[in-house]
């Protein structure tokens, strides 16, 4: 998917195309009931959606929400840059339902998304279809969203807004998990009986907030691993459950295997052992599995 315009180039392409004096409904949007309308022909359908498809959208949105489209107006091929095959930008009104985190917002929102075409080339009905927005509010511009990408606007059921809303809750949580940018360095302690040993791996943070992972062999049993999040290392800590937002920070950000450099081990043994247990991490928490690219932050 191309990357979407800056929230400028968006801006002005909805100004072309709206007028100053957009007009709100008196009527409050979010008393409406929602009804069970097929959205199966806005972009692409939800139902493949993985955790980190949804937790990649939300994390780079200031806004989640729910709204029901009331106009669209496709925008010409030369406003459009970086536009797939297949696809038309458009220029999106649509009135508030309800939002799931972010700032307040009026009762009618306006954003560009890019939609797929129908098997004549033809833009798909999308008027009174329910969507789920992925977005950033455009400064100076009330009223006004940049989706965080293209294809941030979602058909809507009650599925995919209660995994967004559990997805959301984790990350908005005093206790979420730091974002992880790399792996800071990683030593190997042996231990006092053949097959025994320690490996540490403190990680790098965005908020410098401390993570750690802690592989432990014991002679005649399997390793064991698990995250800690404190300055101290805990033997005791466990590994995430998978689809969970801890899982996600490590499963989709770790490095594929130990940066070389990282080990802080001496001897070239105690190297090795600390690369088989980092790679014992990374198979264990298994793919970071995505059906759509990963949004920019």
């Amino acid at each position: 998917m191309p990357r979407f315009p800056h929230p400028s180039i968006a801006s002005a392409a909805i100004a072309t195309l709206l007028a100053s004096s957009f007009q709100v409904t008196a009527e409050s949007a979010q008393a409406q009931a929602i009804r069970g309308i097929d959205n199966g022909n806005i972009a692409a359908t939800t139902r493949d959606l993985s955790y980190a498809d949804i937790a990649s959208m939300a994390d780079a949105a200031e806004v989640v929400m729910r709204a029901q489209v009331r106009k669209v107006s496709r925008l010409k091929p030369e406003q459009a840059p970086g536009l797939a095959p297949g696809m038309a930008r458009v220029v999106v009104e649509a009135r508030t339902q309800t939002v799931l985190a972010g700032p307040a917002l009026g009762e009618s929102v306006r954003y560009l998304a890019d939609i797929p075409l129908d098997a004549k080339g033809k833009l798909p009905k999308l008027s009174k279809t329910i969507v789920l927005l992925f977005a950033r509010t455009v400064p100076g511009r009330p009223g006004e969203l940049s989706l965080v990408d293209g294809g941030a606007q979602l058909p809507w059921n009650g599925q995919i807004e209660a995994r967004t809303r559990a997805i959301l809750t984790e990350m908005l949580s005093p206790e979420a998990p730091p974002r992880i940018k790399g792996v800071r360095e990683v030593l190997y302690v042996p231990g006092n009986l053949v097959g025994e040993g320690e490996t540490q791996v403190f990680l790098q943070t965005e908020n410098n907030a401390p993570v750690s992972l802690s592989v432990v062999r014991r002679p005649g049993m399997e390793k064991t691993w698990g995250v800690s999040f404190s300055e101290i290392v805990d033997q005791a800590a466990r590994p995430p459950e998978r689809d969970t937002l801890t899982w996600y920070r490590l499963a989709c950000f770790l490095p594929a295997s130990m940066p070389p450099g990282a080990s802080l081990s001496g001897s070239a043994g105690q190297v090795r052992a600390a690369a088989m247990d980092y790679d014992f991490v990374v198979k264990s928490l298994g793919e970071c599995t995505r059906t759509r690219p990963a949004v920019q932050r």
